[in-house]
């Protein structure tokens, strides 16, 4: 008798025991909190989703390292925020521009055999958005874990293709006063581009991705503005700068929904878009800064009107002093540009 009692207590002891083994490794159900609360008041899955401050138009997502937090912006505006869980020392979540490649609400993990709920795909090499642990320090393998909840809505919110800027710090977007001149083929006369400056030749075929988000790249070591459309490079042109001596202001920028007043400068006789710029760390380029890619970068005007063809809400402009790569980085490693797809990745 003393026995089966004991062996009772045993199992019992058992099944609470893997109850808590299970109860960890689940992703923990968030609690929505009010709009207005203060990020710092919010506590492990706890946060804030408010899609009506903003109704449509293109998301951004901006996680902090620094912070452990992600905050959601859907045309220019915060909608939603919360604590994240990113990679832990030896495991660190790359920092970078991203798109989201693919998504899968019940994907599990092949290296790790683990649930992943409500993934979206950043890169080819396992980093993720996805439901996760929340213990309030890095603990992930690289992936950023989100209170599952918030994970369900954001796989919900965003689509292919939308942008994902994960660095050190965190800064909003913010719109540029004149960002539809950006890459603009008219430029002032009196600039010195030197004698090998070139801006006619280009290549342009749309039909090798003929759908799929857009980013453009411009790399002022090439001297090109390479586009891609669904990861897939449909365009490069050569382009002259002024002072080529003098590095760039490198940046982030993307389309929102609209137009703004005037003239387009990469065609003529069309609408301005509205572009914002994505902030991803305290030293990226001031609105002023910005400017100065107006006044020293020109392209094929024929180049700047197809390019304005395939300009989308959501579509992406990166600038950078580095040469173009599969994973084009900045000095510290910040990755703006993964164009690899599955049957290229080594």
């Amino acid at each position: 008798m003393n026995n089966r009692n004991s062996n009772r207590s045993r199992s019992t002891l058992l099944a609470l025991a893997l109850l808590a083994i299970s109860l960890i490794a689940t992703p923990v159900a968030a609690q929505q909190q009010p709009a207005g609360t203060p990020p710092e008041d919010l506590k492990g899955g706890e946060f804030v989703w408010n899609p009506d401050a903003s109704p449509s138009g293109p998301v951004v997502v901006v996680v902090s390292l620094s912070e452990q937090f992600a905050y959601v912006y859907r045309n220019g505006v915060r909608i939603a925020y919360c604590p994240v869980a990113t990679g832990k020392p030896g495991h660190e979540t790359p920092t970078g521009v991203f798109t989201i490649l693919q998504k899968d609400k019940d994907h599990v993990s092949s290296i790790y055999n683990a649930k992943m709920p409500y993934t979206e795909r950043l890169t080819w090499s396992g980093i993720c958005l996805h439901a996760g642990s929340i213990p309030g320090y890095p603990n992930s393998h690289g992936c950023i874990h989100l209170p599952l909840e918030f994970s369900h809505l954001l796989f919900e919110l965003e689509e292919l293709g939308a942008t994902v800027v994960i660095a050190d710090d965190h800064a909003g977007p913010a719109e540029a006063a004149h960002p539809g001149m950006l890459l603009s083929p008219a430029l002032h006369e009196d600039r010195d581009f030197g004698p090998s400056a070139k801006a006619g030749n280009h290549q342009w075929e749309p039909e090798r991705s003929p759908e799929g988000p857009v980013t453009l790249l411009l790399s002022a070591a090439d001297h090109k503005l390479y586009v891609y459309r669904n990861g897939i490079e449909i365009g490069v042109a050569e382009l002259a700068i002024a002072s080529p001596e003098q590095p760039l202001n490198e940046g982030v920028f993307a389309i929102l929904d609209g137009y703004a007043e005037g003239e387009s400068a990469y065609k003529r006789d069309q609408p301005m878009h509205r572009w914002v710029k994505v902030s991803p760390a305290s030293d990226m380029a001031t609105e002023e800064e910005a400017m100065d890619i107006v006044k020293r970068v020109r392209m094929s005007p024929y180049f700047a009107a197809r390019v304005y063809e395939v300009l989308a809400p959501g579509t992406t402009i990166v600038i950078t002093n580095r040469a173009a790569s599969p994973d084009t980085t900045t000095d510290t490693d910040f990755v703006i540009m993964a164009t690899q797809h599955p049957e290229v990745r080594k």
